[in-house]
């Protein structure tokens, strides 16, 4: 391992690698580009590490307070001790990506993802996000803000538009989002739904014109689980990273960049950050 040399340059990657290396190789594990790049492993949860064993099974770790009940603490020490704390385990366990912390608004009590949201103000979930990101990535442990965004109910989580004006995404919705960017998260995982119609792994003004030129996020962007719908569209907004992996990624890539749908420079845009995100 000691005289292992990764590339830095995306030119040095073919462009099957390049495309391999935009969809996971295994559930949590990115690609390796034919040995020219470490794997990088990500794995759940905001409330402990829940790193899933070759045989399938739960690897053994610290549960930690869900963080609904950190941000009652209303400390920004509490939230960064929780995320440092977490890191250990991550270290512990070979993960090099943990995919928390959640700040989406909780706008009903029936989402069955509120208790690893922080809160239904965006104010304070935005700076407890901030001072967990923090704790975590100060142990060299990278982590993945999430669901981007208005993931706020439970029911057809997979495929309901949440219809939303701008005045109200940005004063309720985004501005949790954009406090925790500016703790440099390693990534941000995009949400299952549609935002007005356009699902947010699609969404080109979310992911580009907000999130990256407005709110200055240049890390990853990864999918939550599943919830890539077009390949060609995904790239095109901007998601670099689509987990877990995909039967047919690959061939909907190679397809899509031979029609002119995506270019070299949108692939190698996507390529490179992840490249960035496993020098990390």
């Amino acid at each position: 391992k000691g005289h292992y040399k990764m590339i830095t340059d995306v030119k040095k990657l073919t462009l099957e690698e390049k495309l391999k290396l935009l969809s996971g190789a295994t559930c949590w594990q990115t690609y390796d580009a034919n040995g020219k790049l470490k794997s990088a492993f990500l794995s759940d949860g905001p409330h402990g590490v829940r790193k899933i064993d070759k045989d399938g099974s739960t690897v053994k770790s610290t549960a930690m307070p869900a963080l609904s009940t950190v941000a009652n603490s209303w400390s920004v020490e509490a939230a960064y001790l929780d995320g440092q704390t977490i890191a250990e385990d991550c270290i512990d366990h070979n993960v090099d990506v943990l995919l928390a912390p959640g700040v989406n608004i909780k706008r009903s009590p029936l989402c069955g993802r509120n208790f690893e949201y922080f809160s239904e103000d965006p104010f304070l979930a935005g700076h407890l996000a901030y001072a967990y990101i923090s704790g975590v990535q100060s142990r060299g442990v990278g982590t993945s803000l999430k669901h981007f965004c208005a993931n706020n109910r439970e029911f057809e989580r997979l495929s309901q538009s949440s219809e939303v004006d701008e005045r109200t995404l940005r004063e309720i919705y985004l501005p949790a989002f954009e406090i925790a960017v500016k703790a440099k998260p390693w990534t941000v995982m995009c949400s299952y739904n549609l935002i007005n119609g356009v699902y947010a792994s699609e969404n080109k003004w979310l992911l580009k014109d907000v999130l990256r030129d407005e709110f200055g996020f240049d890390g990853v962007i990864v999918s939550d689980w599943g919830a890539v719908h077009s390949q060609f569209r995904r790239v095109r907004a901007g998601l670099d990273l689509e987990m877990p992996d995909s039967r047919h990624a690959y061939e909907d890539l190679k397809s899509a960049y031979e029609k002119g749908y995506i270019t070299d420079e949108q692939i190698d845009e996507c390529a490179a950050r992840i490249i960035d995100l496993v020098k990390k």
